[in-house]
């Protein structure tokens, strides 16, 4: 026993023909015992309890968030070099109002628009015909549709550039050849090179957001379409009146979500033209603008700025939707 075993210490403790005071030892044990109870009182506390156990949240939160946001704010309004830094006021954010970063925020922006209008009306189709009776074979159609999101993004645009290369024997360029038409250089031209983005995110994101939509629908209680089929509605009817309206949270969040992966794409564009030079900036987006000035020009003050812009940004179009969908309307 350790009452036992601190017994024996503290007699070896005492020199030869010395007197064994008792006291001094029950004192030092009842110390001990007594700190021991308020560890235990502590961290067994129903008020201490829940702090305990977000207390790794919150140091992430703070590490690897909170902390990097304060100080790019910070480093926003300063001139960032290696012997220190100056503060410039908002000279920065002056010098965002350039050609370059002008075509980033419309390129970002077009972008973001037409995958929001591909990547939630097809998934949800997509899952309303995974989720139907009649679908035969769905467990390999869900594995099938969602494996691409399991592949790296820079592969997925290593793939993509050989896809849409310039040379005859090109997968796209093939395809045209059996149509009649001629080779085409795709990653050149405007529209060749949105078709090329766009179809990297149809692959890869939607399975992800099928998932989504078939997780919402098999909330939906199967009593309400039963309903619905004996009063004589059809299945366009069914979907507009019981699905939509009972897939809004679910929709909602994948708007959420698409707005801020639209705004921040970068590794696409980046891989797809081996780098951060496309041809008249026609691949340039928010964060490929952030990497140039940050990383390939050394210009930290500049690139902060930009995040700064960004995370203003998707944090304004967010809140402006979430209110226009009644997510913050308290319910009577």
């Amino acid at each position: 026993m350790p009452f036992g075993k601190n017994l024996v210490k503290a007699l070896k403790r005492e020199p030869s023909g010395s007197p064994f005071t008792h006291n001094r030892f029950f004192a030092e044990e009842e110390s001990r015992l007594n700190k021991k109870k308020i560890v235990s009182r502590f961290l067994y506390s129903q008020k201490v309890a829940p702090y305990v156990f977000i207390l790794p949240f919150l140091l992430t939160f703070s590490i690897f968030f909170a902390y990097p946001v304060v100080n790019t704010v910070a480093m926003s309004f300063q001139k960032v070099s290696g012997g220190g830094n100056t503060f410039v006021g908002l000279k920065n954010y002056r010098q965002l109002m350039n050609p370059a970063f002008i075509k980033a925020v419309k390129n970002s922006v077009f972008y973001t628009v037409v995958t929001l209008c591909l990547m939630i009306p097809v998934p949800m189709l997509l899952a309303a015909l995974l989720n139907s009776r009649l679908m035969s074979l769905k467990t390999v159609f869900r594995s099938t549709m969602f494996v691409p999101a399991l592949t790296s993004v820079v592969v997925a645009g290593t793939i993509f550039r050989l896809i849409y290369g310039e040379m005859d024997g090109s997968f796209a360029n093939q395809i045209l050849h059996l149509l009649g038409r001629d080779t085409i250089i795709w990653l050149r031209k405007p529209l060749t090179v949105w078709t090329a983005m766009f179809s990297i995110c149809l692959w890869r994101w939607t399975g992800v957001n099928m998932m989504y939509y078939l997780s919402g629908l098999q909330q939906i209680p199967e009593d309400l379409y039963e309903s619905a089929a004996i009063d004589g509605a059809s299945a366009f009817a069914k979907f507009r009146y019981i699905t939509l309206p009972l897939l809004k949270p679910t929709t909602v969040y994948v708007l959420t979500i698409s707005i801020y992966a639209g705004l921040a794409m970068f590794t696409e564009s980046y891989m797809l033209f081996i780098g951060n030079n496309s041809p008249n900036n026609v691949g340039l987006t928010i964060v490929g603008y952030l990497y140039k000035m940050g990383w390939e020009q050394n210009n930290i003050g500049l690139a902060s700025a930009i995040g700064c812009f960004l995370l203003v940004m998707v944090l304004i179009i967010n809140l402006i939707q979430l209110c226009a969908n009644g997510t913050f309307r308290k319910e009577p």
